[in-house]
């Protein structure tokens, strides 16, 4: 039977004034393979997207965004409606407490910001999750990474994180290839990759729906 699936993908901007942002180096890449991979399953995807320069999956109903804040309004109305939430978007943590109208100009002196922490989609989201729900999480670490995962699970009532190790080279944000580590409430712990990140969608499905819909295994 077909599942509503809502994924959420790429970075935020949170704007300092009209032309400069907070941002981070997500391309939007993890997100799309999911959608594909879950699309061919046909499942019915909606993807909340911040700004990437990359096209989406055939297939998917896309809803474009770019900060946090615009990100979480997208999302709401879609979430109750959904039956996995699968939050791989990588909103910008802080963001600036007032966005100039104008442009700020270069004084030759320092300048000062006052930042104030940003929604937490993931969490917000995952609070008020249904029964029978399956809400995802990522967690891009670069030190004790199952530990800081596991955390994130539990902070944030997800049922299934997954983590990677963004301190390698070549892996995970604004890179071709990922290797993950897939941790669930009950009790799962299992890795894959370096692998395409399309590998690594359909494995990660595969451990969350247990579908049987991946032939791939396991790796250490």
């Amino acid at each position: 039977m077909p599942l509503r699936f809502l994924i959420t993908a790429g970075p935020t901007r949170e704007h300092l004034d009209p032309i400069r942002y907070l941002s981070n180096g997500s391309s939007g890449r993890m997100g799309f393979a999911l959608a594909a991979a879950a699309l061919a399953r046909g499942h019915h995807v909606d993807l909340v997207v911040g700004p990437v320069t990359i096209p989406a999956p055939d297939g998917a109903v896309l809803h474009r965004v770019v900060s946090g804040a615009e990100m979480l309004a997208a999302c709401r109305p879609l979430f109750k409606d959904c039956d996995v939430f699968i939050a791989v978007a990588a909103v910008a943590d802080y963001r600036p407490t007032q966005r100039a109208s104008d442009k700020i100009k270069k004084t030759g002196g320092p300048l000062s910001l006052t930042l104030v922490p940003n929604v937490d989609v993931l969490k917000t989201l995952a609070g008020i999750k249904a029964h029978g729900q399956i809400v995802v999480g990522f967690a891009a670490e670069t030190q004790e990474v199952e530990r800081y995962a596991r955390r994130k699970m539990a902070e944030k009532n997800c049922d299934w994180i997954v983590a990677n190790d963004v301190s390698q080279p070549n892996i995970g944000i604004d890179s071709a290839d990922n290797a993950v580590v897939v941790i669930g409430r009950n009790g799962t712990l299992v890795s894959f990759g370096p692998a395409p990140k399309a590998q690594v969608a359909d494995f990660i499905l595969h451990q969350i729906l247990g579908d049987g819909g991946s032939k791939l295994e396991k790796s250490n």
